[in-house]
């Protein structure tokens, strides 16, 4: 409508029966309408509620081996880690050492490459395997999330 002095404003909002909101504050000059307040309010309060049922939390599922895991063991492992990716959870794989087994990383490095191949299928890595401390860890995340949405619609 264009640049009012904020007396007119409100004066011509009260003769509609309207109310006058600041949009913009930090404008120059600031930007107001003149609507009904309370139908504003409502209206954002439901798109703030869609924005949050959209939104995608995404959950850090850590498995935990060793560098002298046994095959079943490994495989159970790995089919835990598929089904936390399935519901869209990122995993972390560490492999921990202790003692002396510290000496031993290239072996923790071939498992985790391992388990990384294992679910490479329906998982990528988002951080490559490294060495942290006495554990060595690498993160995967799924590779689409395309079919976790066809799967709850």
């Amino acid at each position: 409508m264009g640049i009012f002095l904020v007396k007119d404003a409100i004066r011509l909002a009260t003769e509609r029966q309207l109310d006058l909101v600041e949009i913009a504050p930090q404008a120059d000059p600031p930007v107001c309408k003149i609507i009904d307040f309370g139908k504003f309010k409502y209206e954002q309060q439901k798109r703030e509620k869609i924005q949050r049922k959209n939104q995608v939390v995404s959950v850090l599922k850590e498995i935990r081996l060793h560098p002298n895991t046994d095959v079943h063991d490994f495989q159970f492992k790995a089919k835990h880690a598929a089904n936390f990716i399935e519901e869209g959870n990122k995993v972390k794989v560490s492999v921990l050492f202790k003692g002396r087994e510290l000496a031993y990383t290239e072996q923790g490095e071939e498992l985790i490459n391992r388990f990384i191949e294992t679910l490479s299928d329906i998982a990528k890595v988002e951080v490559a395997p490294k060495m942290e401390g006495r554990s060595m860890s690498a993160i995967l995340i799924p590779l689409s999330k395309k079919g976790k949405k066809q799967k709850q619609g």
